[in-house]
């Protein structure tokens, strides 16, 4: 590794510490494992895994797998280009910005800025990572692993679902600008925008740490996203009546030997999940499987969007450290300034039209 990489990530590590503490060592891969622990300190007295502590999902692997790759897994080759090109990127995208450059020029530097607006976000301020998810050692190429080729099915004929996980719940006659409530869930501060609550638990751009806290009745899963807090009510009969779609849907667990078991319904149309919510199901397995690892297992089905149950895998890694503040609301002048913005176009038309 030369001097410019490693100024590179310990400047960012600094500054990522400083500004937000949303995750550590974003271009590395995960700290030196410790000795391994003994087998047994992997679960409870009662042979359940010890799911406790604070965990992430950070990886450069995408939900779907791309067509140039055929197989499940990557190749060392493979998977050690991906890594590099990944960390150069993170050095690339965490230089300094020249202020006299176009946003929309691409060809000076790559920060894989959001909304296609080249350093709308440096790599300080994410926690996009540099590393591929992995089962038992192995890179994944996708997420999806239960498909052939590693893409979620396809829709059943005549469905043309709408997903709408983190869209507005006002009218659909309303334009997006005409409320708060016609806004994204993220927008408003009222849960993380993608799915990195789950279910399907995915990472995003940044804030991917979990902690999970497990008793007899309950599993919490904090989320540093916007501070979302999942719960899987263990050894529940039966869900909750079908018109009660609380965030996240209602998630009802169970132990079978090492592993949680948690089957998720009644979403709400908000949170639907690659078009899919009246009907959705999500079936999660957790499993610790080292002193580092959690093995994340997901099956989801819906009979009315697709014709078959699909799914994946990938493995969340132990973190060092808490969970820290997701303050959405403080300083987040965009809803105004979006409503505000939208009032005047409609005023100037109506003074324009006269």
């Amino acid at each position: 590794m030369n001097s410019k990489l490693i100024a590179g990530l310990l400047a960012t590590a600094v500054s990522m510490t400083a500004m937000t503490a949303m995750a550590a060592e974003p271009a590395a891969k995960a700290a030196p494992a410790k000795k391994p622990a003994a087998a047994a300190n992997l679960h409870t007295a009662d042979g359940h895994s010890d799911l406790d502590g604070v965990w992430t999902n950070v990886s450069i692997t995408p939900f779907e797998r791309p067509a140039a790759y055929k197989g499940k897994f990557h190749s060392p080759e493979e998977a050690k280009k991906l890594e590099g090109a990944a960390v150069d990127r993170f050095v690339e995208g965490n230089a300094p910005t020249d202020p006299k450059q176009d946003a929309l020029d691409h060809t000076k530097k790559n920060c894989q800025g959001a909304g296609g607006l080249d350093c709308g976000y440096n790599s300080g301020w994410k926690d996009s990572g540099t590393t591929l998810a992995e089962v038992d050692g192995k890179a994944l190429t996708s997420f999806v692993s239960s498909t052939p080729n590693g893409r979620v099915p396809p829709y059943k004929e005549g469905v043309r679902p709408v997903t709408r996980r983190g869209g507005g719940e006002g009218s659909q006659d309303a334009g997006p600008n005409d409320n708060p409530e016609n806004r994204g869930l993220g927008e408003r501060c009222l849960t993380s925008f993608g799915n990195s609550a789950g279910p399907v638990m995915l990472p995003l751009m940044y804030n991917n740490n979990y902690q999970f806290i497990t008793t007899k009745d309950d599993v919490a899963i904090e989320v540093e996203m916007v501070h979302d807090i999942r719960h899987i009510r263990l050894n529940a009969k039966e869900h909750l009546p079908s018109n009660v779609r609380p965030w996240f849907g209602d998630s009802i667990g169970h132990w079978e030997g090492a592993t949680l078991i948690s089957e998720t319904t009644n979403f709400p149309a908000a949170q639907s999940f690659r078009g899919s919510d009246q009907n959705l199901k999500v079936t999660e397995k957790f499993t610790r499987t080292g002193p580092n690892k959690i093995l994340y297992q997901f099956t989801v089905e819906d009979p009315t969007v697709w014709d078959t149950a699909w799914g994946g895998e990938y493995e969340f890694r132990k973190q060092e450290g808490l969970l820290y503040e997701y303050a959405c609301h403080e300083g987040n002048y965009a809803m105004e300034g979006i409503l505000a913005g939208a009032r005047e176009a409609e005023q100037n038309a109506k003074t324009a039209s006269k």
